[in-house]
């Protein structure tokens, strides 16, 4: 009790955030048409998810986030990172390894969201 029980993906096209999660993960998504937002569950591993139109702007570039940055764990961060950036996608913050736990770093999605790949490794270092 008390964990992480969901996670939702904000944008303002979300045909563009669907096609690149997608793309770069194989994630699944069905629109919720009985709901009163614009709003796609996401079927992956994990946690239930979602993704959303956004409610409102995004803060301008280089100020802080109010959020919780979610990471996605991967079998080959190198691998998916290079799928990333063919999507088009930019690096937030270089691979960097988190000493005997994951190799961890963070990207930009079409619709300017933070989020972080990591990749379990007790030898990362």
């Amino acid at each position: 009790m008390n964990g992480i029980a969901c996670f939702e993906i904000r944008a303002d096209a979300p045909a563009s955030a669907v096609q690149f999660y997608q793309e770069v993960f194989g994630w699944g998504f069905t629109k919720q048409v009985e709901l009163p937002i614009p709003y796609w569950s996401i079927e992956t591993d994990g946690i239930r998810r979602g993704l959303l139109k956004r409610p409102a702007p995004i803060p301008s570039s280089g100020q802080g986030m109010n959020a919780y940055v979610c990471s996605v764990e991967v079998d080959d961060f190198d691998a998916v990172a290079e799928k990333i950036i063919e999507n088009g996608r930019q690096l937030a913050l270089e691979k960097f390894a988190v000493p005997g736990v994951c190799w961890q770093g963070y990207f930009i999605d079409p619709e300017g969201n933070t989020f972080g790949l990591f990749q379990p490794d007790s030898g990362a270092k």
